[in-house]
């Protein structure tokens, strides 16, 4: 038997026309009596065969059989192709194909000999020198048999050197078989791994004229080639262990920290839940840690001495409860209240500034050509001043504007902001359309759209109240009578805003029942903030404590400079009338004078 350790090794066989029956039968004993003499298996030395004439026909590959008997039962099915004698396709196949890890050959790392033994009676049909001194840069060594007509030049171009040890040429197929014998000897030779002192401190593996070293299962050989080291399975750090990796002879296993425990997946870790064990004694709650457990209370309670039992506090006092205007402590919790007047907020914390409660408000401005730019300016300052008087969110008051002139153009509908900065900003945005002014189109496009659930409007059955304000300052150039009727009797509560040259007659048409406490009006553009407070009053009418403030359409500074003047001009016709009575007094004095005068010359 060879102990020279494995090998890779390829028959590539001549079955061309020139080749007879019987001396193909040769052949075959000759690679079986080869095979009988080498140590097969996936381990140890693996065979494959190949035929070739004008084409390759693979038999088995390196990877098919690891017995000597298949090896043997495929090599005599073999049925030749007896056609060209084409050797350089064949090493071609045995470089490119044969010899390749897909078909079983170890990898060139292993440093396992990767021979081919070519047997051929003929002249080759096509070149070999070329593709033969590729095969052997790519680690192949030939063996170049040549039987009775055989060209010695082409076994010397496809064989390796030194040739005298990869060259042979037998005289007669029926040689062949005596000459596998000696061919054995050449193939094994001298087990180096015996012969002299390897040095291996693992295992020692024998090739043809030298040897190398092996470590064993979970160890790497180090650079001296001979001695071996524990390969440090977690080095790498792709053990996806969640804690700790624990390295062991090439493998590894991972492990938890103090007061965990490892999963099913044998890689992450869980806390191990103490406070599972029933024996905690906990009076409200049981905190698992790493190290064991502790108790906690439930807010607005204090554990006691004892570490396990809970006392209620008062968290008003502990606490940064937020309360925009009182807190109010209850057993473990507490709560904020409002002043009288006022609604607690959706965040249980600060108090409402119009506590009727939420509205959807869509406000209609005019912004034709008779209000100018400035006054435009001043509008929007008055929309946001309104703004400022809501509770706007998304589930309280939600706020759309409208802006009309010769057309009617939505600014932004009521489900388009959610806070009163957003709308404040899209407000100051807001650009000056000028031209004609159309009250009636903007009510109606007010009706028909601003309050559809497609733009936000909550539905009826929800009882959220739908306010229009209408902002003007002139006469509108269309009828308003029709499209004001429909918003009040679709269940719009209508606020009538007029500025200037407003009419009040149309201000009433547009405003809701009791009139008066649904229109204002101000004289001018500057003097606008007495409506915000109207507007205030009856939107929250408990802001003004159940009493409503009419504002009559004369301004009270109107009223106030009238007042002044008048009292001014009475001061002045009184100091007049002084100055006359005492003159007259003088005249009559003067008078008297002249008639005493006159008495005494008589």
């Amino acid at each position: 038997k060879c102990r020279t350790g494995p090998l890779d090794i390829v028959f590539v066989i001549d079955s061309s026309r020139s080749v007879r029956p019987f001396e193909f039968e040769t052949m075959r004993q000759f690679m079986i009596d080869i095979i009988g003499s080498l140590d097969v298996g996936p381990n140890a030395t693996r065979v494959g065969v190949i035929q070739y004439s004008s084409q390759v026909q693979n038999i088995f590959s390196l990877k098919t059989f690891f017995t000597r008997a298949d090896m043997e039962k495929a090599i005599n099915s073999i049925v030749p192709l007896a056609q060209g004698t084409m050797t350089g396709l064949a090493i071609q196949y045995a470089m490119n194909v044969a010899f390749t890890t897909q078909e079983g050959a170890r990898p060139l790392h292993k440093k396992i000999p990767r021979i081919a033994i070519i047997v051929t009676d003929g002249r080759p049909q096509d070149r070999v020198t070329e593709v033969a001194t590729q095969a052997r840069n790519a680690g192949i060594e030939i063996y170049a048999v040549g039987v009775q007509r055989a060209d010695m030049n082409s076994l010397r171009a496809m064989a390796s050197p030194p040739l005298e040890e990869h060259v042979f040429l037998v005289e007669s197929f029926e040689l062949i078989q005596q000459f596998g014998k000696q061919f054995q000897d050449k193939l094994c030779g001298v087990d180096m791994c015996v012969e002299q002192e390897h040095g291996c401190q693992h295992s020692c593996i024998s090739i043809p004229g030298s040897f190398y070293c092996e470590c064993n299962p979970g160890y790497k050989l180090n650079v001296d080639g001979r001695t071996c080291s524990p390969i440090d399975a977690c080095a790498d750090g792709r053990h996806g262990c969640q804690h700790q990796c624990v390295s062991a002879r090439g493998s590894y296993s991972c492990r938890c920290r103090a007061g965990y425990y490892l999963n099913q997946d044998k890689r992450s870790c869980s806390l191990i839940d103490y406070c599972s064990f029933g024996n905690h004694s906990c009076q409200h709650e049981c905190v698992s840690i790493p190290s064991g457990h502790y108790c906690r209370c439930r807010r607005g309670f204090t554990l006691q001495p004892d570490a396990r039992s809970c006392r209620a506090t008062d968290l008003c006092n502990g606490v940064d409860h937020g309360c925009e205007f009182k807190c109010v402590s209850t057993e473990g919790s507490y709560r904020c209240v409002c002043p009288e007047g006022q609604q607690l907020q959706a965040d249980g914390k600060a108090c409402s500034k119009c506590g009727a409660g939420h509205v959807d408000l869509v406000m209609v401005i005019d912004g034709s050509k008779s209000v100018r730019p400035q006054n435009f300016e001043l509008v929007k300052q008055f929309v946001n001043r309104i703004v400022d008087l809501l509770e706007v969110s998304p589930h309280g008051t939600r706020v759309g504007l409208v802006q009309y002139s010769s057309r009617v153009r939505t600014e932004f509908p009521l489900n388009k902001y959610h806070s009163a900065d957003e709308i404040k900003k899209a407000v100051m945005e807001v650009e000056y359309m000028e031209k004609g002014t159309m009250t009636g189109l903007a009510l109606k496009h007010m009706v028909e759209h601003s309050f559809s659930e497609l733009e936000g409007a909550r539905p009826l059955s929800h009882n959220v109240p739908r306010i229009g304000l209408v902002f003007t300052d002139g006469r509108s150039q269309d009828d308003i009578s029709e499209w004001a009727r429909r918003a009040k009797e679709s269940g719009i509560v209508m606020f009538a805003v007029g500025v200037g040259k407003a009419v009040e007659e149309e201000l009433r048409a547009i405003a809701s029942e009791p009139v008066e406490q649904h229109f204002s009006y101000s004289a001018d553009f500057t003097t606008m903030t007495h409506l915000v407070e109207n507007f205030k009053l009856n939107v929250c009418p408990e802001e003004g404590k159940g009493e409503t403030e009419i504002r009559s359409p004369c301004e009270c500074e109107a009223l106030v400079q009238f007042q002044t003047n008048t009292v001014a001009i009475l001061q002045s016709l009184t100091e007049k009338n002084i100055l006359w009575a005492r003159s007259l007094a003088q005249m009559t004095a003067r008078l008297e004078d002249l008639e005493k005068q006159i008495a005494t010359k008589k």
